[in-house]
């Protein structure tokens, strides 16, 4: 219980810190921007437009994907509603978050987690040409945190979902 209290305590300073900038109006502005584009459209978008496109192992990917993100969705309401976390905004007196989330709880980060679920099944199926996708998904994760929705752990804990997700989705889909 003890390392969990210290966990927390250093994932509080952390977002403090993240939050507290000089800067924080307008990294708020290009966060906003960046958490948009994790919203899912480019889960979806992506894997269509290389299935459309006719690209080898499109359909592949397609498959994968779903799979996944098939996978995926339980994975992390079963987690969300089982830790129960709560956002910045009910666990710290006088915090407010640039955005209103759109669930109480926020472990694990689903935007984080649907980011890097996409990137390391690109880079899975097509190797390095993926790999600018893990900026995005860090971006993606970055903005939840700069927006004060998450904890930086909530956001550790979706990517590693994510990855580990898009792994097992890959390992059925190539079976």
């Amino acid at each position: 219980m003890r390392l969990i209290q210290s966990i927390n305590q250093f994932d509080v300073r952390m977002f403090l810190a993240c939050v507290n900038t000089r800067h924080q109006q307008h990294l708020s502005r290009i966060a906003r921007s960046v958490s948009k584009t994790g919203d899912g459209y480019a889960q979806l978008g992506l894997p269509v437009l290389v299935y459309a496109a006719g690209i080898q192992h499109g359909l592949a990917y397609f498959s994968a994907v779903l799979i996944s993100f098939a996978a995926w969705l339980p994975a992390y309401w079963v987690l969300k509603n089982t830790c129960r976390r709560r956002r910045p905004p009910a666990a710290i007196p006088a915090f407010n978050a640039s955005i209103i989330a759109s669930d109480e709880f926020s472990f694990p980060s689903g935007h984080t987690a649907a980011a890097f679920l996409l990137a390391t099944m690109t880079v899975l199926f097509f190797g390095v040409i993926g790999a600018p996708l893990f900026i995005w998904a860090a971006a993606v994760a970055a903005s939840r945190v700069i927006l004060g929705v998450h904890f930086p752990t909530d956001t550790l804990a979706g990517a590693s979902l994510g990855i580990g997700i898009a792994h097992l989705g890959h390992s059925i889909a190539i079976a």
